[in-house]
């Protein structure tokens, strides 16, 4: 029996502002089996539209067929595949530590290489901010695996497109 080609997939997909729509979205990803490993909504420079953020992995098959069968919603506009090479992707991290006096001072040198924020301190735990791409959040949660983690909190992927022309040609499914 051959072996799947698993791969991750990120679609951008521009809906109508409007309430349910997100769910009918989400429900037809659902349907067909597929799990979301992260989404983000956010609103557009127009306000008749939002962008749903999807990242979630299939076959070249599986893939082509969720985005076919999103692209029918009525309620969708655009749907783009953005992928590593043409796209930039950023998400943002809330992590809350445990750290007295003697641990504050390594938790900040790692922080400023990692380009973070301590946003909020106490005598007993700080809260650090970070924005990056995925893979840098990975890499400070796994320095940050030897502390006292209390809370995470990472909002998930959201992405756009490098160029003008990735919004003006959507995905051929």
């Amino acid at each position: 029996m051959a072996e799947k080609n698993y791969k991750r997939e990120v679609i951008s997909i521009l809906v109508d502002n409007e309430s349910n729509v997100l769910a009918r979205v989400v429900s037809l990803f659902g349907r067909r089996g597929f799990n979301i490993d992260s989404l983000t909504v956010s609103a557009t420079n127009d306000p008749k539209l939002s962008r749903i953020t999807i990242v979630f992995t299939g076959t070249d098959n599986a893939l082509h067929q969720i985005i076919t069968q999103t692209e029918k919603l009525e309620v969708v506009r655009d749907i783009f595949t953005l992928g590593r090479d043409d796209s930039i992707y950023r998400e943002l991290l809330l992590i809350k530590l445990r750290a007295d006096k003697t641990a504050r001072t390594a938790i900040r040198e790692i922080t400023d290489i990692y380009r973070g924020r301590i946003v909020d301190l106490s005598k007993s735990s700080l809260i650090i901010e970070m924005t990056g791409a995925p893979g840098k959040i990975d890499a400070f949660m796994e320095m940050m695996n030897c502390y006292d983690i209390v809370e995470v909190c990472r909002t998930g992927i959201t992405g756009i497109g490098r160029d003008l022309t990735v919004d003006d040609e959507p995905c051929k499914a």
